[in-house]
Formats: C-alpha cells, sequence, structure tokens
C-alpha cells in the first residue's frame, strides 16, 4: 500500500504525478529526507526535519512552514492505515522554464511518500552483511556539500553499482584524500579493542540521525564514539564494524572487501538491543 501527498492533496500511487518540468525531476534541484514510524510515531521526526532546513538553506530553498509539512506528514499517515511506514519527505525547488536559473522556478513543491516499511532480510542481522570500498570518490564539500542531502544522488548511485559488481550489499566512498567517508545509504561504524569509531564530519559526510542516535545511545553506556579520520587499511582492521541508516537501524558487517570480520560481535550486539529499545519507547510516543 502506498499513499502519496503533493502540495495537500492525497493520491493512490497510479495517480501520483507531477510535471516533467519540475525541477527536483529535472535537475535534482531537491531536499528530502526519509524517515520510519514506529508505532504511530515518525521516529526522530524533528532531527530530520532539522537536516531538511539546513540542506534547503545550503541550497537557497525557503521551505514552506514546519508545522505545515508535520501537517501533511501526519494527514499521509493517517489515510495510510498502517503501524510501520517508510516516510519520504521531498520537497523541490518547483516547476518553471527550462534552464538551469534558480529564479525560473515558481513555488516549492512538497510531495510526501508512505508506504508498508520493509525492513532488510532478517539474515543480515545475524549474519551481517559484505562492504565493498569502492573507487567511486564521495563529492567534495566546495562542489556538492555531501551534508546536504538532496535529490542530486547520481555520486551514491555509481558507488552502490560498484559495489554490487563486487559481491557487496553496500558500497563505502572513501573522501578525495582516501580516508574513509560513508556508505551509499549509511554511515559506517568500527570497534577496535572495545573502543567505537566513525568517520568525522571532517571526513565529508551526512551526519545520519541514527548516526546521532547510537552516538547518544553508545555515550549513555560509557562507551562514547571517537569520530576521527580513519583510513581503509584502519577500516579492514576493525574487529567489529557495522552500518547505520533510517530503515536498516543497525547492521553488522560481515566482510569489508574479502576480509572477515566477527559478525555481529559483542559490541554491535549491544548497540542493537540498545537501539530496539529505543524504537519500542519511541512507540509508547515517549521518544528519549
Amino acid at each position: 500500500m502506498i499513499k502519496v501527498s503533493i502540495d495537500g492533496h492525497l493520491h493512490d500511487e497510479k495517480d501520483a504525478v507531477i510535471s516533467v518540468f519540475d525541477r527536483g525531476f529535472l535537475y535534482g534541484d531537491s531536499v528530502y529526507e526519509v524517515m520510519r514510524t514506529s508505532g504511530d510515531y515518525l521516529v526522530g521526526r524533528d532531527y530530520h526535519l532539522d537536516r531538511l532546513e539546513q540542506s534547503a538553506h545550503g541550497i537557497g530553498l525557503v521551505l514552506p512552514p514546519r508545522q505545515a509539512l508535520i501537517a501533511s506528514m501526519e494527514t499521509t499517515l493517517a489515510s495510510f492505515d498502517q503501524s510501520d511506514a517508510y516516510v519520504r519527505l521531498i520537497v523541490t525547488r518547483g516547476s518553471g522554464p527550462l534552464g538551469l536559473d534558480t529564479s525560473l522556478a515558481d513555488n516549492p513543491r512538497v510531495v510526501i511518500i508512505a508506504q508498508s516499511l520493509k525492513l532488510p532480510p532478517e539474515q543480515h542481522y545475524i549474519e551481517g552483511v559484505r562492504i565493498a570500498i569502492v573507487d567511486v570518490r564521495r563529492n567534495v564539500k566546495d562542489a556538492l556539500n555531501p551534508a546536504i542531502k538532496s535529490g542530486n544522488y547520481l555520486n551514491n548511485i555509481l558507488a552502490l553499482s560498484e559495489g554490487k559488481k563486487q559481491g557487496a550489499e553496500e558500497a563505502i566512498m572513501c573522501n578525495m584524500l582516501g580516508c574513509i567517508a560513508e556508505g551509499s545509504t549509511s554511515n559506517i561504524f568500527m570497534i577496535k579493542d572495545g573502543h567505537i569509531g566513525t568517520p568525522s564530519a571532517e571526513s565529508g559526510i551526512l551526519k545520519g540521525v541514527t548516526r546521532q542516535a547510537i552516538m547518544t545511545l553508545a555515550y549513555a553506556m560509557k562507551q562514547p564514539v571517537t569520530e576521527s579520520l580513519i583510513t581503509p587499511d584502519e577500516l579492514k582492521a576493525a574487529d567489529e564494524a557495522f552500518l547505520t541508516s533510517t530503515i536498516r537501524g543497525i547492521i553488522p558487517v560481515s566482510h569489508i572487501d574479502n576480509k572477515p570480520l566477527n559478525a555481529p560481535g559483542e559490541v554491535t550486539l549491544t548497540l542493537m538491543t540498545a537501539y530496539n529499545d529505543y524504537l519500542a519507547q519511541v512507540a509508547t510516543g515517549k521518544e528519549p
């Protein structure tokens, strides 16, 4: 089941259309966030909307008021009638004549897609997944800042395509200095000698909402996360590693390229349990 809201008007999947002159379609001139629900509540809603505002500011896009976006998401979810949902909130710059000039756009367009939440296979959580460090480099900040979650996603698509050709479930990109940045749709963590590490913002990453939640949980467990520059060799020398993303939560890593890891390791399992407890608390309407 899929429900789509376009500028506040609800549609079924087959009737959800936008103009071919929409700049989100033509140029990837848009920002978006992906959320999930736990129970009837959006997980990390305000953090996602904060990041949406930061992304919009980064491309000079004025968003509709936050409360209007929240109301549209709630209306879409109410029509959806399922407790666990995937929600994609997209704001494009709007439509207009062909041309790169942003002044050609009319008004921002808000698209909300709600569909059934589909988690990865249970095997991924039990046995872990393979990841590959690919040759495709993460965009540099001065070209297209990775901290902006925009509709221009070709960098990530090409990286994942390369990773899939190597038999991996996820592709890990390095920055232009050769240090680990992030996955095509995930952040990465490593554990070495009991210490948890993850690439810093300076590595060229999108700071994930789930990434931050895991860091907060780890700190509460007196296992703070070190943010730093991490080389591919350092990542491959890890005892454990895991991926984080909004939909997947925490996914253990079983192999980095051809190097096997303990998956899931003790630290990873502890954090997986803590994160599942966090989701259960969100479902009660009391997000920590």
